[in-house]
């Protein structure tokens, strides 16, 4: 399993961190030993000082493919989730003004909270119009709508399959709307799809 996430596909998102509007999809990859799965316990890694959480519209692949045309990508995909791209904020920050690559703030372990798989025959909603939400501690902190990504999933699909084959299991983050903020010790944090609760964790 592959876990693909993109970077900066929401407007608010990018302007909240001072980064510029991107042309095409930026990408970035975790191993899968960044899974973390539903219920289990999210560690803050000695390393850095300033996690913060990225809840994010989450598409599992479902057959191989490369090339993808953009009008067949609907066809690689049938179920999808929320979930949260931890990132240590301050190494990434660190790399960043270095020009280096982010891996030790995005790719570390238990870094990619991964929700329950829910179809969009369950949803009973086209992919370019569900919402979903992360709440700390019992409060809304982010609230996304797929409509407002710069990049829909199915462009994402298109251009990822250029650079990638896909296989069957393979994740995309989509990307992360506005509201992105540290976590600490003893939080819980809940993501919903369309008012469904498919990932909660507590930080330790």
């Amino acid at each position: 399993m592959k876990i693909i996430c993109i970077g900066r596909n929401y407007a608010a998102h990018a302007a909240e961190l001072k980064n510029d509007i991107p042309d095409e999809p930026v990408v970035f990859l975790k191993p899968d030993t960044a899974r973390l799965r539903d219920g289990e316990t999210f560690y803050i890694p000695s390393f850095t000082n300033d996690v913060h959480y990225e809840a994010e519209l989450l598409v599992r692949i479902n057959r191989m493919g490369k090339f993808i045309d953009e009008a067949f990508a609907h066809k690689y995909y049938n179920e999808v989730s929320v979930g949260i791209d931890f990132t240590a904020r301050d190494v990434q920050s660190a790399l960043k003004s270095k020009g280096l690559p982010w891996e030790r703030a995005k790719a570390f372990d238990g870094s990619a909270g991964i929700g329950d798989w829910v179809s969009l025959e369950a949803l009973g909603k086209p992919i370019d119009k569900l919402e979903f939400s992360l709440e700390k501690n019992g409060e809304r902190v982010q609230h996304g709508q797929t409509s407002q990504m710069l990049f829909d999933v199915n462009t994402l699909i298109a251009n990822i399959s250029r650079f990638i084959t896909l296989k069957v299991g393979d994740v995309i983050f989509t990307g992360t709307p506005s509201g992105v903020s540290s976590v600490k010790h003893a939080d819980i944090l809940t993501c919903h799809l369309e008012g469904r609760q498919v990932f909660q964790c507590k930080v330790n």
